[in-house]
């Protein structure tokens, strides 16, 4: 039985609607390989973006129509809340059984921070085996879902992850380089919309967060990732070095959220990327 956060299934349309923007024409089968098919497309079509908080296009809408409308319909991105309730949504209507979970980011944070819940995931029991699914964390977003293990290695089209499990907490690590790095921590406590939508409303309306100081934009693509950082453009391979840019005009920021984010980048646009260009410098 589904969650009460994705109760509500969506229409054939909409569904219909989805999987061309994703490109997939696979079976719509509840199975993990239906899970992993769908979990590699989502990102690499669906950037992550930050453009609305930017624009002060708020508050930012998470419910289903308006997802579908921005993402699917508008060619768009977002960050976490939209992309996760948006792919819970669909996974819902395919027959999954979801669920929506909160963590506490560890990615470049001292060790000694504890940081609020401000990343959502989901969990997903398929097959007999739960699993956990992230499409939202922008420059090390899974490209598949991962098994809710202790401690096994588990490769993704992408890096290597592992999750470790302590007291009812998991962390998930990645495999950088030569080493592990913490990504978040989170537990099996099942959230409810209102979570989401207060989290969301800091992230996207605080002053201090970063989703206000900085544009930001992501998206995997068959053997690496893109990463843009105001104008600071890397391409990450999964082997070699990776290839830096400084973007030096609006025009060439423009140019690299339409070919290399996919982002149909909305009017009104000119303003934040001059002030992108003006805050790296």
């Amino acid at each position: 039985m589904t969650g009460a956060l994705f109760s509500a299934a969506m229409g054939d349309t909409d569904v219909d609607r989805y999987l061309a923007r994703i490109g997939y024409s696979g079976l719509r089968t509840a199975t993990s390989e239906t899970l992993r098919a769908l979990h590699r497309l989502h990102p690499q079509a669906i950037a992550f973006e930050n453009l609305d908080p930017l624009l002060n296009r708020l508050p930012l809408r998470l419910d289903a129509m308006s997802l579908m409308e921005k993402l699917v319909d508008s060619q768009r991105g977002g960050y976490c809340f939209e992309q996760n309730l948006l792919f819970g949504q669909v996974l819902s209507s395919l027959g999954f059984d979801v669920a929506g979970l909160a963590a506490r980011i560890l990615w470049n944070q001292p060790n000694d921070v504890r940081t609020p819940r401000g990343h959502m995931l989901l969990k997903l029991c398929v097959d007999g085996e739960v699993y956990i699914a992230d499409v939202g964390f922008g420059a090390l977003t899974l490209t598949a879902p991962l098994l809710l293990s202790d401690g096994g290695e588990q490769d993704t089209p992408h890096e290597r992850f592992r999750l470790t499990e302590s007291g009812g907490l998991y962390r998930l690590d990645a495999m950088i380089g030569d080493g592990w790095r913490p990504v978040y921590r989170f537990d099996l406590q099942e959230q409810v919309r209102g979570d989401y939508e207060i989290a969301s409303y800091y992230l996207s309306s605080h002053p201090d967060s970063h989703f206000r100081k900085t544009l930001i934009a992501a998206r995997p693509f068959e053997g690496g990732r893109h990463a843009l950082l105001d104008n600071r453009l890397t391409t990450y391979t999964l082997e070699g070095e990776p290839e830096r840019r400084v973007l030096g005009s609006v025009s060439e920021l423009r140019e690299a959220l339409a070919s290399t984010f996919l982002i149909d980048v909305p009017e009104g646009c000119d303003a934040i990327l001059a002030t992108a260009l003006a805050a790296a410098h």
